[in-house]
């Protein structure tokens, strides 16, 4: 079931949602050679402590998951697609690193991914990731009253594929709300004018998921969490919390 939010409440979501975007800025900022995964996610700890929320990524187990999720961040490496476990891997340079992070306050949710290149970037990585992120603005603009879910998913996946890239099948957007996962789904590819109509409070994470290499294959790490490509080529994951209002689409995660 798909519930509307008030205006109060959308109010309430960006207010959970700008401490995500602190927190992926902060994680952006602390992210040089050298750095582990693991300090990255005490760096977005700190952030979600000092503004009193909680993270629901933290001790998450959705039904496919082996044990809960022990991070408040999603940090996934070069060919690691999303759900990457934070460790002790130390950045690299030229490493593609795609960053997830949720948090929720006063019981409302939200959730944001960033990608880009620690050190010097390779012109072939940059490329991807200004794909993701043209990719995310277009199933943004898509978010609009009239509209449906297809729309979306039609607009998302067409700036995908026109450049080239692959798309990992069966992952993609969500609602947001009381919980970080909400229906409907938000697919990263489809047909325009099909699914879900659009109304105003719905709020829903669109985020694309590209692979370099055009291909689309992948497959689940053995710590039963991080997707890897199946080719071995790089990814990139960006994504924003929106809400559709009548006034057109609401960006609640800016950074």
């Amino acid at each position: 079931m798909v519930e509307l939010k008030t205006e109060k409440s959308i109010d309430a979501m960006h207010a959970a949602g700008r401490v995500v975007g602190r927190a992926l800025t902060a994680v952006r900022e602390a992210a040089r050679v050298g750095v582990t995964l693991l300090e990255l996610d005490e760096v977005a700890r700190e952030v979600l402590r000092e503004a009193g929320a909680t993270s629901p990524f933290l001790g998450y187990r959705p039904s496919f998951a082996p044990t809960p999720f022990p991070a408040v961040i999603c940090a996934s490496v070069n060919d690691a697609i999303v759900h990457g476990i934070p460790t002790d891997y130390r950045l690299r340079d030229g490493d593609l690193l795609s960053v997830d992070c949720g948090a929720e306050l006063d019981g409302w949710a939200g959730d944001s991914a960033i990608s880009f290149v620690v050190g010097r970037p390779r012109p072939a990585d940059l490329r991807l990731i200004e794909t993701a992120e043209r990719a995310l603005a277009e199933g943004i603009a898509a978010a609009v009253v009239g509209n449906r879910i297809g729309d979306i998913a039609h607009a998302v996946g067409r700036a995908c594929r026109t450049a080239g890239y692959g798309i990992p099948q069966g992952f993609g957007g969500h609602g947001v709300g009381r919980r970080m996962h909400e229906d409907p789904e938000v697919p990263n590819e489809g047909r325009p004018g099909r699914g879900l109509p659009l109304r105003a409070g719905m709020v829903l994470a669109i985020e694309p998921m590209l692979i370099a290499s055009g291909k689309d294959g992948y497959h689940e790490a053995p710590d039963g969490w991080t997707l890897r490509t199946d080719d071995g080529s790089r990814a990139a994951h960006v994504e924003h919390t929106v809400a559709v209002t009548e006034s057109g689409p609401r960006i609640l995660t800016e950074r």
